[in-house]
């Protein structure tokens, strides 16, 4: 197992981050969630940092690594909710939020809600679900609320959607259009592990099934220690030159030749506001996880692809000559000098 997701609990607390023992709890989870979810560590750290930033994910990856059973296991180990509902062609808005239901008794309509009223919400195959069911599924995200007839319904304060994509197959698929992704804090691509990761989710694998059911977890965050590590989150020092090293490639994203001519002609449409503040958030999430007390350029680096992949709209030239959205963030944080 990487050994990056086994921290010391004690040692965490001492890096500086000003919440101490809270610190050491994350660590706890994050190291409780790697020792079933192998090879995925960096989808593990995106599940944090969203939930650190109060955000959504959208993860792309093929079927059978892990994307669902690494929501589960987050969830097992927070004081909260989980629901999953598989998006199809058939789904109905009303199967997402909700509906009103006579009640012949009293002539009164009850309403009976739906499985975004959940903590968190894995929304598997997004892209299969028609657009007014994704269109309900993005306003919950963005509003935090419900609109059914003339009432509206607050969701939980602890809520985050983990929404999948399957790569592969495209028949018989929605696509999200690029101003609803934009909703998105991150979107995460996984990938299959290497040959000593397969190995061990082998025995893994062989070890659960001699069990007679899931072990439980051993350690559960409550919601208030997810509120005050967001707190903590927000008041880490970054520094104004970080600061504007991070609005810069935003800004590259919109004016790229202003850095580099040799990248004119790459793009349609760069990212909009939420993309600087995604990457405040995530930097900020990443170097708290990290255990400092301080946000540095790496930490805007690593967390870059994630949060720009999907607010960047390449050009039909680009995309003629075989280039991908990950090209050109690389070519951006190659040519935007750090601090």
């Amino acid at each position: 197992m990487d050994e990056r997701f086994e921290p010391d609990p004690e040692a965490y607390g001492e890096k500086g981050v000003p919440t101490g023992g809270l610190g050491a709890r994350f660590a706890g989870l994050r190291r409780q969630i790697g020792q079933t979810i192998l090879g995925q560590g960096g989808l593990i750290d995106r599940l944090l940092i969203a939930l650190l930033a109060d955000g959504h994910l959208l993860v792309e990856g093929a079927p059978g690594l892990a994307k669902t059973k690494a929501i589960k296991e987050l969830a097992a180990g927070l004081e909260g909710d989980f629901h999953r509902i598989q998006f199809t062609p058939d789904l109905l808005p009303a199967d997402l939020t909700g509906t009103e239901v006579y009640r012949p008794n009293d002539g009164s309509f009850r309403f009976d809600r739906g499985p975004v009223f959940h903590n968190l919400l894995l929304a598997d195959e997004v892209n299969r679900a028609p657009a007014k069911v994704q269109s309900a599924l993005l306003e919950a995200m963005g509003e935090r609320q419900v609109t059914v007839g003339r009432e509206t319904y607050a969701l939980p304060r602890l809520f985050l959607v983990m929404a999948t994509q399957n790569p592969i197959e495209q028949e018989g698929t929605y696509p999200l259009p690029e101003a609803q992704l934009d909703r998105f804090l991150m979107h995460v691509r996984v990938d299959y592990p290497d040959l000593e990761t397969e190995r061990a989710i082998l025995r893994l694998n062989r070890e659960g099934a001699r069990r007679d059911g899931p072990v439980a977890a051993s350690l559960v965050l409550s919601q208030a220690d997810v509120f005050a590590a967001r707190g903590a989150v927000l008041e880490l020092y970054m520094a104004p030159e970080v600061e504007d090293y991070l609005v810069h490639l935003v800004m590259a994203t919109r004016d790229p030749c202003a850095y580099s001519p040799d990248l004119m002609g790459w793009l349609r449409f760069g990212a909009s506001p939420r993309a600087t503040i995604a990457l405040d958030r995530c930097s900020r999430a990443l170097a708290w996880l990290e255990g400092r007390d301080y946000v540095s350029p790496e930490d805007v680096q690593a967390v870059a692809p994630d949060v720009l992949r999907h607010r960047v709209l390449l050009s039909y030239e680009s995309e003629a000559e075989g280039r991908r959205p990950d090209d050109f963030i690389g070519a951006l944080l190659a040519r935007v000098p750090a601090v």
